[in-house]
């Protein structure tokens, strides 16, 4: 009796070992991060400082004093700083400050691409500095008319730097710093 089950059981077994074993493997199909941003749609900020600009109404203004202005992105857990100086003469030192701050992310940077940025008709110059890498902060920029206003700006995640995660915010990020200087008015 106890034969028949055994032989039961190896007749199963066979049969399932025969039947589920294939040659044919298939290795799991690579996955992209998909991540999709709202279409961007700009307002005009206009307060009492030296300068008027747009932005993404994804983001949030705030008023830090001072005519400096934070633009906190909760939802890409990101903001961008806007630091406004005056120019009293000291046009020279507001630029070795602003470039400064830029390559002081030279440590962990792989690159910086510096992009001149001139608007003749509103009297606007300066440089985009787009940084490559695992740098605390991918973008930054000023701004200035080169005699009465200086303006630095910079974007910060809220994460660890690590450039491949923070790539696709990044990029929308500064789509949106493009169209703020571009904007840009001096008042």
């Amino acid at each position: 009796m106890y034969t028949k089950y055994f032989q039961f059981f190896c007749f199963f077994l066979i049969s399932a070992l025969i039947i589920g074993c294939k040659d044919d493997v298939l290795p799991k199909p690579k996955s992209y991060l998909s991540l999709e941003y709202p279409e961007p749609k700009y307002k005009m900020f206009d307060k009492t400082c030296g300068y008027i600009f747009d932005y993404n109404i994804l983001g949030n203004v705030i008023d830090k004093g001072n005519c400096n202005f934070d633009i906190e992105y909760p939802n890409l857990k990101a903001t961008v700083y806007l630091n406004y100086k005056p120019v009293n003469k000291n046009i020279n030192s507001l630029l070795r400050d602003a470039q400064k701050l830029t390559y002081e992310h030279v440590k962990k940077a792989d690159e910086i691409l510096e992009q001149p940025f001139v608007n003749k008709n509103k009297k606007t110059y300066g440089m985009f500095y787009e940084v490559g890498g695992n740098a605390a902060s991918q973008s930054q920029f000023y701004l200035t008319d080169s005699v009465k206003h200086f303006l630095v700006g910079s974007v910060y995640f809220y994460a660890k730097p690590n450039y491949d995660s923070v790539l696709p915010a990044s990029e929308y990020v500064k789509n949106d710093l493009r169209i703020l200087m571009e904007s840009l008015r001096w008042k």
